[in-house]
């Protein structure tokens, strides 16, 4: 079977919106350590390899909004494509204290094949989809887990991320604050978006309004889940977008 880096889904919805969805699976292709990183089935289901559940959210998000939606197709672990290709978190041989066996002593040889096989052909893929329309908004849909090991857990249900482009992201945020029901974290559970990242490269490289949205996983294990996150999270999207003017 022919192995590919991404999934496009409803390349040819009109929407103006793009979901994207950076770590959606926990695949580990053949060529990198024949499809193995060394790890037990657990570890390669839990956040450190993926985003649980987010890849559920995008999809049922994207066909509510009618746009097309890009799924990364290899685990995080693998290769990190929403990281800069200088960042040093690219390739991650530790992660919430779990030793990558597979990452352990891959060097520039091994980098640069994850590179070209998996990092490079989703970004090539992303940016085509961007530049289908003059006025692309981008919604890119992750999650977190509730508690990292030896922290204190997450109050927070969403976060949503922005770095410079508050357009779509400040009244996404007032509108989620107006759900009694949820605790809204504002550049929570991380801050704003690092150098190089997907957003800054796809949309804010490119004046494109944009939100990151972080679901905590824990919210968004079952199909029922997540298509029930994606139903709630839609109207409010649109509404942000006519409050923003964009």
């Amino acid at each position: 079977m022919t192995y590919h880096p991404f999934f496009i889904e409803g390349a040819d919805r009109p929407a103006r919106w793009l979901v994207t969805c950076d770590h959606a699976a926990n695949t580990v292709p053949p060529f990198v350590n024949g499809g193995t990183l060394g790890l037990p089935e657990a570890d390669m289901n839990r956040h450190i390899a993926y985003d649980v559940g987010a890849a559920g959210v995008a999809r049922e998000l994207a066909r509510l909004l009618d746009a097309p939606a890009i799924l990364s197709n290899f685990s995080r672990l693998v290769i990190d494509p929403n990281r800069g290709e200088d960042d040093p978190t690219l390739l991650m041989k530790l992660y919430d204290g779990t030793i990558i066996p597979g990452n352990r002593h891959a060097g520039h040889e091994e980098l640069q094949l994850r590179l070209n096989r998996c990092y490079r052909p989703y970004h090539t893929g992303l940016s085509e989809l961007a530049a289908r329309q003059p006025d692309t908004v981008i919604v890119s849909v992750h999650s977190f887990t509730r508690q990292l090991r030896a922290r204190p857990p997450r109050p927070w249900h969403v976060g949503v991320l922005y770095a410079a482009d508050r357009r779509l992201s400040r009244p996404l945020v007032d509108l989620l604050h107006g759900e009694s029901d949820l605790c809204i974290g504002e550049n929570e559970p991380y801050g704003g978006h690092l150098p190089g990242d997907a957003i800054a490269r796809h949309a804010i490289a490119y004046e494109r309004p944009n939100t990151l949205l972080e679901l905590r996983n824990d919210l968004i294990e079952t199909r029922d889940a997540q298509a029930a996150w994606a139903r709630r999270l839609a109207p409010i999207l649109q509404e942000a977008a006519r409050r923003a003017g964009i």
